[in-house]
């Protein structure tokens, strides 16, 4: 229990920073900052991009590292989290409002991008911890659902704490930031996350134990340079060439498309076009409810019943359904959208919750049919992915607020055109990702309950076989 304890803090503290920048970041940017949508989104695409080379180079590192006495991955990462709570807390300052535009894009590039590669540092070794805390599936299956609990209750703080302190009400009902233009309220939300984030992560570390022990793929003695890096080579070639890693990643990536714009644009939905920002608070109670009431105590027996693959089948075909019938029918209603919303919620949850265990199960299946296990570059490859979905959300999002005529400022109204594209691609584009997540657990990821299973009872033969 003191490991899924300590798992769950992990990405709690990871979305203490990562979940208040998916759904306030490109708000700060283009309200209080005043930066137009489309250099926002740019920017998305831009980092993302670089954190998705820094997660597999990131990976390989670290595989390549020797195991200390605290492990191989927890001590990576209680090292670089205190760099990456700095620039989290540094990505919203607003002294250069008043500076020229190029002044305000250049440190925005610059504390973005670091602070993303400082991510990768710390959520690397960060999610390959879970397949050295337990080789056996089931106890992986509750990491994950631990990991997932973290994260929504990080999502609970931020969604329904963050829009009550940063949003106020005017006399005529619109959603404006609090203390307009220059507003200090989000340097001093990051700072409260940035320090409440670097708590969970030293709670991580101090209740994990990794038990498993991890392969050494450090360079051995008079290896040539030419030999190592074609043996990272190699190790990144592995994890691509596999099915399995290759369905995962076409989930992951439609997956991350439809979650991260989903965040993105809901904030401003209900903001603007429901012209109130405690829906937002009220929606992400729900969907908190939701995941912990529902989702996470389901997810163990339906993966007895099940396995993970039709869970994550599962899930998506909820998410793409919910979000298909909230643009069918067009509502003006704030309540009907929330419940539309909880709906594709709740599939999504059920994804969310087993997903790092299938990115376990993935480096097993690679373990035997390669002979060798690579944890750290595997996850990083599938990291990779959700950085490409992430880049991919945030660059869409940006520019769809450009092509619909969003205003920038902290106390913009949007025009009635505007407000129809909003809710148009809020709830048509995600149910597109939602079906394509489907199309790729269901017919390219090939891991179902028995192989996972033929996979764990190889590998248990193959460590007795070490031991004797």
């Amino acid at each position: 229990m003191g490991d899924k304890i300590g798992y769950m803090f992990g990405d709690f503290g990871n979305d203490f920073m990562f979940l208040f920048a998916s759904s306030f970041l490109m708000i700060f940017y283009t309200k209080v900052m005043g930066i137009p949508g489309a250099v926002v989104g740019t920017l998305f695409v831009v980092a993302r991009i670089i954190d998705a080379f820094a997660d597999v180079t990131v990976g390989i590192v670290v595989d390549k590292l020797p195991a200390g006495k605290g492990g191989k991955y927890r001590p990576v990462m209680i090292k670089m989290a205190p760099a990456v709570v700095i620039f989290s807390f540094l990505m919203y300052q607003t002294f250069t409002i008043a500076s020229p535009m190029w002044v305000k894009i250049v440190y925005m590039y610059f504390t973005y991008i670091i602070w993303g590669i400082l991510y990768s540092c710390v959520n690397i070794p960060y999610g390959s911890m879970a397949s050295v805390i337990s080789p056996d599936p089931q106890d992986r299956t509750s990491l994950s659902t631990f990991r997932s609990v973290g994260s929504t209750l990080a999502n609970l703080v931020i969604g329904v704490v963050g829009p009550i302190l940063i949003y106020e009400t005017t006399a005529d009902g619109s959603q404006i930031i609090r203390g307009g233009e220059g507003t200090q309220i989000f340097a001093i939300v990051s700072g409260v996350f940035a320090v409440c984030a670097f708590l969970c992560f030293f709670a991580c570390y101090r209740l994990t134990t990794e038990r498993v022990k991890a392969e050494d793929h450090s360079a051995k003695a008079g290896e040539s340079v030419e030999q190592e890096a074609r043996s990272t080579f190699v190790m990144i070639k592995d994890a691509i060439m596999s099915r399995s890693m290759a369905g995962l990643i076409g989930g992951a990536l439609c997956l991350l498309l439809a979650m991260i714009f989903l965040q993105q644009m809901a904030t401003f939905v209900y903001a603007d076009y429901f012209r109130g920002a405690k829906y937002t608070s009220i929606a992400n109670m729900l969907g908190t409810v939701m995941m912990l009431g529902v989702c996470a105590p389901l997810v163990k027996p339906l993966t007895r019943k099940i396995g993970h693959k039709n869970i994550a089948v599962l899930g998506s075909l909820i998410g793409a359904i919910g979000m298909l019938i909230l643009f069918l029918i067009r509502t003006t209603n704030p309540i009907v959208f929330i419940v539309g919303y909880t709906l594709s919620f709740i599939g999504l949850g059920l994804f969310n919750m087993i997903i790092f265990a299938m990115v376990t199960d993935v480096i097993d299946d690679i373990e035997v049919i390669k002979g060798i296990r690579e944890d750290a570059t595997c996850y990083s490859v599938y990291s990779f992915a959700r950085k490409v979905g992430q880049a991919l959300a945030g660059g869409a999002a940006g520019i769809v607020l450009q092509v619909i005529g969003y205003q920038e400022g902290a106390t913009a109204v949007q025009t009635p055109e505007t407000l129809q594209g909003l809710y148009t691609s809020s709830t048509l584009l995600p149910a597109i990702f939602f079906a394509l997540t489907f199309v790729f657990m269901f017919f390219v990821y090939p891991l179902d309950s028995k192989r996972v299973l033929g996979n764990e009872a190889a590998l248990k033969a193959k460590r007795e076989a070490a031991k004797a």
